[in-house]
C-alpha cells in the first residue's frame, strides 16, 4: 500500500525547489501563478493533514477544490479527491483523468496537464517508476506543442521551448508517489 503522508511530503518538498521554475514557466504561458498557487495548496494540504487528520490525498483534494485559485486548482482537486475514495492509487488516477477530461474537455496533445496525467496512468500497469517516467515524457513533449487550451491558447507559438507548468506539476506528483514506492529505483526529476 502507497504510503500517501510520504507522497505528500515528498510532493510539497519537490514543489517547493521547483516552484520558481514553474512560476517562470507560467509567465511566459499564463498569468505566471501556477508556482505559487501549487504551493500554496499543497503547503495548505500538509498544514491540514498534520492538524485535521485525514488522509494526505484527502486533504490535497478538500484544499485544491476549496481554496486554490486559476484553472488547475479545480482540476487538481478532482485528481487528488478521485485518488483519496478510489481502493488503489491507479484506480483514482485512472478515475481523476477521467473526471478533468469531463469538466476541462481536455485532451492528449492540447498542452495541458493531460499530456502528463494520461500517459502516467497508462503506464500504471507497469509500475509507479515506469508511470513517472511517462509522466516526465509527457511533460517534457508539451515544449513542442502549442496550446489549444487555457490561456497559453492566446499567445501562440511564444510558450513552444518550454514544458506546460501544469504537466510538470502532475510528473512531480507521480515523482513523489514512485520514490515513495520504490525508494530503491532510479527516478529522475522532471524539473
Amino acid at each position: 500500500m502507497l504510503d500517501q503522508e510520504t507522497v505528500l511530503r515528498r510532493f510539497a518538498q519537490a514543489v517547493e525547489e521547483a516552484h520558481d521554475e514553474l512560476t517562470r514557466l507560467d509567465q511566459r504561458s499564463g498569468d505566471g501563478d501556477f508556482g505559487d498557487n501549487l504551493r500554496g495548496g499543497v503547503r495548505a494540504a500538509l498544514t491540514r493533514f498534520e492538524t485535521g487528520g485525514g488522509t494526505a490525498f484527502g486533504a490535497l483534494g478538500e484544499v485544491f477544490l476549496d481554496e486554490v485559485g486559476g484553472t488547475s486548482g479545480p482540476l487538481l482537486g478532482l485528481l487528488f479527491t478521485e485518488i483519496a475514495h478510489a481502493d488503489d492509487f491507479a484506480a483514482g488516477a485512472a478515475a481523476g483523468l477521467a473526471a478533468i477530461q469531463r469538466v476541462g474537455e481536455a485532451r492528449v496533445g492540447d498542452r495541458t496537464l493531460v499530456d502528463a496525467l494520461a500517459p502516467a496512468v497508462d503506464a500504471l500497469g507497469s509500475g509507479f517508476v515506469a508511470a513517472a517516467k511517462a509522466a516526465a515524457d509527457g511533460a517534457a513533449h508539451t515544449a513542442e506543442l502549442r496550446a489549444r487550451m487555457g490561456r497559453a491558447s492566446y499567445v501562440g507559438e511564444r510558450v513552444k521551448g518550454d514544458p506546460d507548468p501544469g504537466a510538470v506539476g502532475i510528473a512531480l506528483l507521480f515523482w513523489a508517489v514512485a520514490t515513495t514506492a520504490e525508494p530503491d529505483a532510479e527516478v529522475p526529476s522532471p524539473v
